[in-house]
Parts: C-alpha cells; sequence; structure tokens
C-alpha cells in the first residue's frame, strides 16, 4: 500500500518552498498538496468555524496538480483527513518555510500548527522551516532543507512518531555539504521587540501596526536558536499536552477551594 503524505504550508500553495517539498517527497510516497490560497504567515493555530470552505484544483510552477484552499493551514490538513483527499493520509508535512520558526514562534507559525493539527488527528506530522534571513520575494535555495524533510519523512515512514508528537525542524541556510550536523533540541527563548505603531487614516480616525524591531533569541545550547548558529538542523520534538506537570504540586499548595456561602 502506499505512503500518502499531504503537503500544505502558510505561504500559498504556488511557493517556492511547497514546490520544492513537494519534489524531494515524492521519493517517499504518494503526495497531494492541499495548501492556501494565500499568504497565512503568523495565523497560528486557525480551525474556520463561521463560514464555509471552499477548495478547487490548481497546478504548481512545474504544472504538477494540487488543490488550493480559502482556508487557513490547519484548515487544509483538516480537511484533508478528514476525507477530502483519498487514500487516507499517513504523514502531513508543512513548508517549506523561508524563515525558521524558533522558540515562542510555534505557536504563531502557520506552518507549525498545521503539523500540530495532524498530532491532534493522531497522524505524524513535520513542519519544515528554513533559516534563510531573506526576504520572501527574494531567491531562496530550498535543496538542503527539501533533503533533510525527505530523510526525516522516510524514517517517520518506517518508525511513525509517539502519539500527540509532531516535529519542529529547522534548517540553516547553507549548502547540504556545510551543514554540521543534526541535533535534537528544546525550544529556545524568543526574545519579541514590539511595538504598537499608530496611524491615521484619511478622515483622522486611528488605527494600527504591529511592528517593532525583528526579534531574536537566546541561543543557549541545546536549544533550536542554539543549533541553527552552530550550523546544525534543529529538530524539536513538540507535543500537544501544555500541562505544567512540576507546579502542580506548588500550585496545589495554594489550597484552593469555592468560598462557603453559609
Amino acid at each position: 500500500m502506499s505512503f500518502h503524505i499531504l503537503l500544505t504550508n502558510d505561504d500559498g500553495v504556488h511557493a517556492p518552498g511547497l514546490l520544492a517539498l513537494a519534489k524531494s517527497l515524492a521519493d517517499v510516497g504518494q503526495v497531494t498538496v492541499l495548501a492556501p490560497d494565500r499568504n497565512w504567515s503568523a495565523s497560528g493555530h486557525v480551525k474556520t468555524m463561521h463560514r464555509p470552505l471552499r477548495a478547487w484544483s490548481t497546478r504548481l510552477t512545474d504544472g504538477s496538480e494540487a488543490l488550493a484552499c480559502d482556508g487557513a493551514p490547519s484548515d487544509c490538513v483538516a480537511m484533508g483527513l478528514l476525507g477530502l483527499v483519498s487514500p487516507q493520509v499517513d504523514l502531513v508535512v508543512s513548508g517549506i518555510n523561508p524563515s525558521a520558526n524558533l522558540g515562542h514562534d510555534v505557536t504563531y507559525s502557520g506552518t507549525v500548527t498545521a503539523a500540530m493539527e495532524a498530532a491532534i488527528a493522531g497522524i505524524p506530522g513535520i513542519a519544515v522551516s528554513l533559516d534563510s534571513h531573506a526576504d520572501h520575494n527574494g531567491q531562496v535555495d530550498y535543496g538542503a532543507a527539501a533533503e533533510i524533510a525527505r530523510q526525516l519523512a522516510d524514517r517517520v515512514k518506517v518508525d511513525g512518531l509517539p502519539e500527540g508528537i509532531f516535529l519542529n525542524v529547522n534548517v540553516p541556510y547553507l549548502d547540504l555539504g556545510e551543514i554540521a550536523g543534526i541535533s535534537l533540541t528544546r525550544q529556545g527563548l524568543r526574545v519579541y521587540r514590539d511595538a504598537l505603531v499608530e496611524r491615521r487614516d484619511p478622515r483622522g480616525r486611528p488605527y494600527y501596526w504591529i511592528g517593532g524591531g525583528a526579534p531574536s533569541g537566546i541561543a543557549e545550547p541545546g536549544t533550536d536558536f542554539w543549533a541553527l548558529q552552530e550550523g546544525l538542523v534543529s529538530i524539536t520534538p513538540l507535543q500537544l499536552d501544555l500541562t505544567a506537570s512540576g507546579e502542580m504540586a506548588s500550585l496545589d499548595a495554594w489550597r484552593l477551594d469555592i468560598p462557603s456561602h453559609d
């Protein structure tokens, strides 16, 4: 039976990173592309419930068949896993994002939360991002990241992933032969420099941008930031259970209870 891979992204169905991924993963199994019709970067984990969703046939720039959808990346995954595509999906791969998704970015990233949607459904998911430091409209070489994704997909095909676990993969922007290795990492600390920018429209009414400087991170050894700094591929296994289990005892000491109304 063929191994069926569902591909999506958050940059839109015609993004070059998605095409590079589709070509690479064709060596692993049957590939179906179902991706948004527009850019959903920093969309987070979205599930569209307030309007109907539409999907239609399109073609990637190399002429290969794909499906476009007017929903978010996680909508695309949900629709695919709920029966829009066949046969049953065995693996979801999201990417290749042209910039890294590190630390707290995983909560904002449409790339990562698409893989999370797969894990919710009990299907292995891999999110792949490239630390290209490039403008998204520029020429980016996705070759190394596509090959890393192929190797990981091939390994998941054989060994699977534990239930509820998905992988956040970040690849340094280097030629494949220049990459120093692969490191299993934990989420690092992202440092955001957000600022609220106020402007006025032609009628004098205020509107706002969330702006500010580019985020950075703390490259503590063992983290995703550190791995990229060292020229390593970062693979961070993420889980759906966000419970801070280590804090249960300290919070239990609060002795919380419903106040008596006697």
